[in-house]
Order: C-alpha cells, then structure tokens, then sequence
C-alpha cells in the first residue's frame, strides 16, 4: 500500500520504508491506457512506486493522483470541428473540446497522427496536442472535415 498525501506546497509525498519524498505520477500509457500502469518518480525521474490501476488505490489517494495528474497534463478531447480556413495547409481549426471551445494552426497534415483505427493525435503549431478518442462518434461534418486531411 503506498502512502500519499499533499505537503504544505501542494505536491505529492510519498512515504517508503520510513523515508519521505515528492514525487510527481507519470501515466505509462496515456492515451490507449490512461488508468492503467503509473509510476510515480522523483526529481530526477526515477521510479520511487508503481500503480497498476488507479481505480484499485483507495478514495483520498486516487483522487490526490487524479488530481496531480490533471494540473501536469494537457490534451484536450476534440468533440467537434467547427469550422477549418481551408484544406490546404497551413489553416486554422476551430473546435469544441473537453476543455472548451479552441483555435489552432495545423502546420501539415503529417501533423495528424492515427493511434488507432478510431483514434487521432492531432499537434498544433504550438505543440500542443488534441485528441479525437472516437472518429465514428463525431458528427458528420466534423468526420467529413477529417476525411480531407486523411
């Protein structure tokens, strides 16, 4: 059982064998597994502890996790495009995410980058990346949209 809680700062401490230390959580698969397999590693990136599920730590520890795990991360979940300023590249896209509504520029097309049969990383000029989890389960427009830049 590991034992973690917040130090007066906000980070993350892990206790071991009586020694304390911060550590920050580090998903091993992000996108394809994002609650399976997190390591928590210190300053310097070494792993201090290992988490095969994240639903299998108790309450206050799972959220203390979710949470560190949110303010470090950030990719947002494209749900709709709304709109594109052409389909030459470079153009702007304009979405709804997760994270609400977003503007970006895609450099190229190679900059759309297919993680499964359903699934797409999409990178900004910013580098920046956007996530559509699901391509069947967009809207027609927005699959359509999609389908040029395939």
């Amino acid at each position: 059982m590991l034992d973690l809680r917040r130090d007066s700062f906000g980070g993350l401490l892990l206790t071991q064998d009586g020694i304390t230390q911060p550590v920050v959580p580090v998903r091993a698969f992000p996108i394809s597994a994002p609650d399976e397999g997190l390591a928590l590693v210190d300053a310097e990136g070494r792993e201090m502890g290992w988490i095969d599920q994240l639903s299998e730590l108790p309450g206050p520890q799972q959220r203390l996790v979710s949470e560190e795990l949110k303010q470090r991360e950030f990719t947002p979940e494209i749900s709709r495009i709304v709109a594109v300023s052409g389909y030459v590249t470079p153009c702007t896209w304009i979405v709804e995410t997760d994270r609400g509504n977003a503007s970006f520029v895609l450099k190229s097309e190679e900059s759309i980058r297919r993680l499964s049969p359903s699934s797409l990383l999409i990178a900004d000029s910013q580098g920046i990346h956007f996530l559509v989890r699901n391509v069947p389960a967009l809207d027609a427009g927005s699959r359509k949209v999609l389908d040029r830049f395939l």
